[in-house]
């Protein structure tokens, strides 16, 4: 550690309290908490936490240049000062009652010719061997290595060489080196190596770093580079050093010592020091001349790299310890994680921690993790009662529903929605929508009808425009003679487009009763009451309304709300109609509130109900495919249409069909939501070739395959590929493995000829044993015989006939029981250790009796080789 004018810091290797700041002179400080009873009145704050007290001071040896402490607890307080005249003496802090430190303090370390005493080292094993490092003097050596256990000079010492502080007891000085090394040249830093207490790393002005063996100082290992000051070793990493020279920083690898691994990136000012962080792995720091700040090189994850080509990443990161005032020096602490001290040029010190950078990680399965210094943290999403499932994140929701098999029920297509936790309203129609498209296309009356078929999923924006032949009707109320004045209009389109709402089942009448009685057991009174008014049945939605006021938590105002109906009068200007128009919109439910628009709504004028965004859509749509007219019902259909698109609304669907309206409504659904599940799902069911072909749901397919592979559900990412190739047959992957001639490299399969090398499935192998089927014993493609089977030795593609090394008729009755299981007998199969092989019939029979192969003169253990050839059978168990 070097000093000079400017203050430097020095911690001790002991006490991780205590350090020492050098200059001019030595002054000892214990940091501990600030306003402790340690602390004393006149203690010097460093932070807001902490506080400085000055414990001692030695001002004994004047002319200091660097400073080293002893290594070993036993003398604690020990350190040896290099002086400007090259001499080195051994001084302490403190009063010491151990008299090994007695003997040791005053003790002084002479070289044959005066000059400056650059670098002190202290072997960490031996610790009584003192490195240190001189100026260049040309009859002399720059590095000794004193042994400070010497207890004589052998010689006596001259006049010119008494201590500068005055005189001294010749008995105390060492004239006399334990080892000399570098004549003629200069040591600016010098240190030990870990690895080795006995090689010492010399860094000269003849511009090269050098490796000394005590055992055999005539060889060296060096290198020549610039970067010759301030050598220091990770602590740990043991084979890399850091060196530098005015602004540029060299790492050095021990075991390349060719050149440097990298080089830090050139400061303009030049450093006056590096220092390896003694708690962290790979982070250095740096500080440059007159400046507030200090620069950290993150190496903590780079490899060291030993080919040419590679260059290691750095992460670079500057902190200002001080707002203002200039860093003289600075000093890590021994074991608290990533503090350091810093010193001004005026010996303000101030106590600081480097914050790590925070690392985030984000599972698949949403877990959050952060890395912060030597601690890990994780956060999960709580799953407890109080979350609402709303609030879970899209990826939580879509991992509960692979598990549930969601989107997987081609049958009742609308049990989709309740696989999906059955809260969300538009799940809910769009699987319903599916479902009554589905239901339609499965009616035997329709099959017939393939435009209808291809119509049904266009939507009924598509369906409403290829309406023909509307009729319009008048009717009374139902139960009653009253003429109404209300045209409804009715269509075989308009019908199928009722079918799709869900409110009429097939045919051109519109029966709603069902759909009705459907409503009321799932206790949806004012819906129920609000299709059986539109269907001018205002007795049967009086009779609903009371039924619900009735049921177990219904609600009593719902008798209130009959009692209003029961008085409806169509008379222009009654007031019952004033009332109703002025009072309906107090009311909170949504279908109550339109039942009132409705009765005191002008003809062909429902805006208060056709824009009632409360209501289902696909109720609005019904109520507009009865009440407006064809010029009406095409531009409401348009505008609801893009309103479901631009919101990504799922209700929509039922509108757009899986087109590519769909598509695009699918897309804004999927910008909001990110549930690339659904958009899968939905697209798959009954779409066209086209739509599948569409880029955007090529992706959301991807992406949800791969969200499944991410998850490790990869039995549910091959039960959806399953079920993609049922509903989309191009995009079944062709085989992708095949058995191939020995000869000519080609597939053995029958179709090899018309397309080459592609594979089939392993059952197509061979023949069945049935007479009618055609032997395959050679290869299509070189007619080339085929492998023998190596008990049967009969050519691979002749028939399983027998079992050999088997009597047993049950086990040949066994192997042919059914069609499906004499494919298989016919399988090829082999050993991948000795490549012997033959029928999967005969290999199966062989095996249950013998380990070893069945060829003659084979040693291998085939079934052995094999982890699930040991497991038994659980039927056999």
């Amino acid at each position: 550690m070097s000093s000079g004018y400017k203050p430097d810091i020095l911690w001790s290797p002991h006490h991780a309290d205590r350090y020492v700041i050098c200059d001019t002179e030595l002054s000892l400080y214990r940091i501990g908490p600030a306003g402790s009873p340690e602390t004393k009145a006149g203690a010097l704050p460093l932070s807001e936490q902490t506080a400085a007290t000055l414990l001692a001071i030695n001002s004994d040896t004047p002319y200091m240049k660097c400073v080293a402490w002893y290594p070993k607890h036993e003398p604690e307080c020990l350190l040896a000062v290099g002086q400007a005249n090259g001499r080195v003496v051994l001084t302490s802090l403190g009063q010491s009652h151990n008299s090994k430190c007695k003997e040791l303090v005053g003790k002084e370390f002479v070289p044959k010719h005066a000059r400056q005493c650059n670098t002190l080292a202290w072997n960490p094993v031996d610790s009584n061997w003192l490195a240190a490092g001189l100026d260049k003097h040309r009859a002399d050596f720059s590095v000794l290595i004193w042994d400070i256990s010497s207890k004589f000079s052998p010689e006596a010492v001259p006049a010119e060489k008494v201590r500068l502080s005055g005189d001294v007891d010749s008995g105390l000085v060492v004239t006399k080196p334990l080892y000399e090394l570098g004549q003629n040249d200069a040591c600016l830093s010098l240190c030990w190596l870990p690895r080795d207490h006995q090689k010492l790393l010399l860094a000269g002005m003849h511009r090269n770093l050098a490796i000394f063996d005590l055992r055999n100082t005539s060889q060296k290992t060096f290198v020549n580079t610039k970067a010759i000051q301030g050598v220091t070793v990770d602590p740990h990493f043991q084979d890399r050093v850091a060196s530098f020279f005015e602004g540029q920083v060299a790492i050095w690898d021990l075991r390349k010592f060719e050149k440097p691994v990298f080089t830090l990136t050139e400061q303009p000012k030049p450093l006056t020091k590096v220092a390896w962080c003694p708690t962290r792995m790979g982070l250095l720091a740096t500080l440059t001349r007159d400046s507030n700040i200090i620069r950290l090189y993150d190496m903590q994850h780079t490899p060291m790299p030993f080919g040419d080509e590679v260059e290691p990443t750095i992460i670079e990161r500057s902190v200002q310890p001080c707002s203002e005032s200039i860093i003289s020096s600075f000093a890590w602490h021994p074991s608290a994680q990533n503090r350091m001290v810093v010193v001004s040029p005026n010996r303000v010190m101030n106590d600081f921690t480097v914050f790590e950078r925070i690392s985030l990680a984000w599972s698949s399965t949403t877990a959050l993790m952060w890395a912060c210094g030597r601690h890990l943290y994780e956060c999960t999403e709580d799953a407890g009662q109080g979350a609402a499932a709303a609030e879970k994140d899209i990826a939580t929701k879509m991992r509960e529903r692979a598990q549930s098999h969601y989107g997987h029920d081609t049958v009742q297509v609308w049990r989709n929605h309740v696989l999906a936790g059955g809260d969300d309203p538009q799940l809910r129609s769009l699987w319903y929508t599916l479902h009554f498209m589905k239901q339609y296309t499965e009616n035997v009356e329709q099959k017939q009808q393939s435009n209808k078929q291809s119509l049904i999923y266009s939507g009924i924006k598509n369906i409403v425009k290829s309406s023909s032949g509307t009729t319009e009707t008048r009717r009374c109320w139902s139960g009653s003679d009253r003429q109404t004045d209300v045209p409804r209009y009715h269509s075989e389109e308009r019908s199928l487009a009722l079918q799709l709402c869900g409110w009429i089942s097939r045919g051109p009448d519109i029966d709603v009763e069902p759909f009705l009685k459907s409503l009321e057991q799932e206790g949806e009174w004012e819906r129920a009451a609000a299709v059986a008014l539109f269907n001018l049945d205002i007795r049967r939605a009086i009779q609903i309304l009371n039924k619900g006021a009735s049921a177990e938590k219904g609600d009593l105002n719902l008798n209130v709300v009959a009692m209003a109906l029961s008085g409806y009068t169509d008379e222009k200007n009654s007031l019952w109609r004033e009332m109703c128009s002025s009072l309906r919109l107090q009311l909170k439910k949504p279908y109550l509130c339109i039942m009132f628009a409705f009765l005191t709504s002008e003809p062909g004028t429902y805006d208060a109900v056709l824009y009632e965004s409360r209501v289902a859509v696909r109720d609005r749509v019904a109520f507009a495919c009865m009440f407006l007219n064809d010029a009406q019902l095409p531009r409401y259909i348009d505008k609801l249409t893009y309103e479901m698109k631009e919101a990504g609304n799922l209700e929509g669907i039922l509108l757009t069909g899986l087109t590519k309206d769909g598509v695009d409504l699918m897309e804004s659904y999927v910008d909001r939501t990110g549930d690339v599940q659904t958009a899968s799902f939905c697209m798959l069911k009954g779409s066209p070739g086209e739509v599948l072909k569409d880029p955007r749901v090529q992706c959301w397919i991807e992406n949800y395959r791969n969200l499944l592979d991410a998850w490790r559900f990869w039995h549910k990412r091959a039960e959806f590929d399953i079920h993609r190739s049922k509903l989309d047959p191009s995009s079944k992957p062709l085989p992708q493995v095949f058995v191939s001639c020995n000869f000519c490299g080609k597939s053995i399969s029958y179709s090899c000829s018309a397309i080459p090398h592609q594979g089939r499935g392993f059952s197509q192998y061979g023949v069945s044993g049935s007479p009618t089927k055609s032997k395959v014993t050679s290869c299509p493609g070189c007619r080339k015989p085929l492998p023998r089977c190596a008990l049967c030795l009969m050519n691979m593609g002749t028939p399983v006939s027998s079992c050999p090394g088997t009597g047993k008729a049950d086990e040949k009755a066994d192997l042919t029981r059914d069609k499906k299981l004499a494919q298989f007998n016919n399988w090829f199969t082999w050993c991948h250790n000795c490549r012997h092989g033959g029928h999967a019939g005969h290999m199966l029979s062989w095996f249950r009796d013998h380990s070893e192969c069945p060829v003659s003169a084979c040693t291998c253990k085939c079934m052995q080789l094999d982890t699930t050839g040991n497991l038994v059978p659980s039927d056999s168990v």
